[in-house]
């Protein structure tokens, strides 16, 4: 799925005790909303942007969020890549951009010693953007190419098939790595248009962690973006996706020098706001959500049909999906996904003993990654609050509410969230010979995974 998606899992770990720092929290008069962390252990400070700018809102043009993102790496009217790369590089700075579904980011981590010289070039990039021609003809050049590269690996694209059979003409269904055709017709006048169309203070935030005095912070910040005058959107906010299935589907990806069959199994999901999100991750804990996980017991290490199996969910703002992922030899392709549909249920036949959810539990709330004590985690934390809508009340309380889940709470999730029935499958591999076998599973419709879009 989606690389720099904010998924459940990045929230749902938790150390023990863990709190989020106090941070300080206002709006400019631009209303661009502004986080602020002091974290004085080490000298290093990020600073994260993001913006209403992702996939949701390419339209007619698949992609276009995406190289927008990257065209604000191409220079300004008065640096150019070359030289914001030099005046970063030297100083051992690093600044990204990119756009997921929901958002695009723009991120820089720098040294304390630093910030004054790197604020400026972030406040350059983001707010005279030059969107060179030359680099964007070769940016367009390197997309196009990856996406071919892509193709040949079906692990790379079978998210992308997912998700278009799950949303439809949804805008959740864009693929945020775009499609060829989207690709080639985007022009650089379409992204300076983009930009100024989504790219507005009033649905932007900015947050800055790390070893920095408050007030003075507060001042450059007011002084770097307070006077940066954009348009208010005019992008309409989206409306919820149906995700009303009345029966079984089945997509085919036709792979013909396939050895291999990767799949996608599930259905409807829940947003990021569904007030059950701790109990679901905890229950894919045990159903796919680690090494020892149900799934993957049954598919790799008892059965040897693959190398991995798992499930997972991802929750947008508005809506989410829920899947099992494997793959398996062509030829012990339906076994595998019978395998997979047998573990799921029995979770909605058994559920799950209370030696099993104790030992999730302390996996789900010991498993916090040390990547969440870094700068950037706490600042994509911050950024996530902003776009999803959430407080830090989720991460405070979250070791809280892992410990209040009960057996009986399990069985009456799994039955409310977990899909049963009319489920979803995307299968990657040799259709000739499988396309018969997989009838079973629901209503065919094959594709060829050469033609373009998804």
């Amino acid at each position: 799925m989606v690389g720099l998606l904010l998924t459940l899992g990045q929230f749902a770990n938790a150390q023990k005790g863990f709190k989020l720092p106090k941070y300080e929290k206002f709006t400019l008069r631009n209303g661009l909303t502004v986080y602020m962390l002091s974290q004085k252990e080490v000298p290093l400070i990020q600073a994260s942007v993001v913006f209403d700018a992702g996939a949701i809102h390419d339209g007619k043009k698949p992609g276009l969020a995406g190289i927008t993102a990257d065209a604000l790496t191409f220079g300004t009217k008065t640096q150019t890549k070359a030289q914001i790369e030099a005046a970063t590089d030297f100083v051992g700075a690093n600044f990204g951009t990119g756009a997921a579904l929901e958002y695009a980011r723009v991120g820089m981590s720098f040294a304390k010693k630093d910030q004054d010289k790197m604020l400026g070039i972030l406040q350059d990039v983001l707010m005279n953007p030059a969107f060179d021609t030359k680099e964007f003809e070769k940016a367009k050049k390197r997309k196009l190419l990856r996406l071919d590269q892509a193709k040949e690996s079906p692990r790379s694209v079978i998210g992308a098939y997912y998700n278009k059979l799950l949303y439809g003409q949804h805008p959740y269904g864009n693929p945020t790595q775009g499609t060829k055709e989207g690709l080639e017709s985007i022009s650089v006048d379409d992204i300076k248009a983009f930009y100024k169309k989504q790219y507005t203070t009033d649905r932007a935030a900015i947050a800055v962690v790390g070893d920095f005095e408050k007030r003075a912070m507060k001042a450059k910040i007011k002084k770097l973006f307070g006077n940066w005058k954009t348009k208010r959107t005019t992008s309409k906010r989206l409306g919820k996706p149906s995700m009303q299935y009345n029966q079984n589907r089945v997509i085919l990806v036709d792979k013909d020098d396939s050895r291999e069959t990767t799949f996608f199994i599930g259905g409807k999901g829940v947003p990021r706001s569904n007030q059950d999100l701790i109990a679901i991750q905890v229950i894919n804990t045990i159903l796919g959500g680690r090494f020892t996980s149900w799934l993957n017991d049954a598919l790799r290490v008892n059965s040897g049909l693959t190398y991995g199996a798992r499930s997972s969910w991802v929750n947008n703002k508005l809506s989410g999906s829920f899947y099992i992922y494997s793959y398996t030899k062509t030829k012990t392709t339906i076994e595998a996904i019978d395998m997979a549909l047998g573990v799921l249920d029995s979770l909605h036949k058994y559920g799950v003993d209370q030696k099993t959810l104790n030992s999730a539990k302390n996996y789900v709330k010991g498993s916090f990654p040390t990547r969440y004590e870094r700068n950037s985690s706490l600042a994509n934390l911050l950024t996530s609050m902003f776009i999803y809508g959430y407080n830090e009340s989720f991460i405070n309380n979250f070791e809280k509410n892992v410990n209040s889940l009960t057996v009986a709470k399990v069985k009456q999730v799994v039955r409310k969230y977990f899909p049963k029935n009319n489920l979803q499958f995307v299968l990657v591999g040799k259709a000739s010979a499988i396309r018969d076998k997989v009838k079973k599973y629901g209503k065919v419709t094959e594709k060829k995974i050469t033609a373009r879009g998804f």
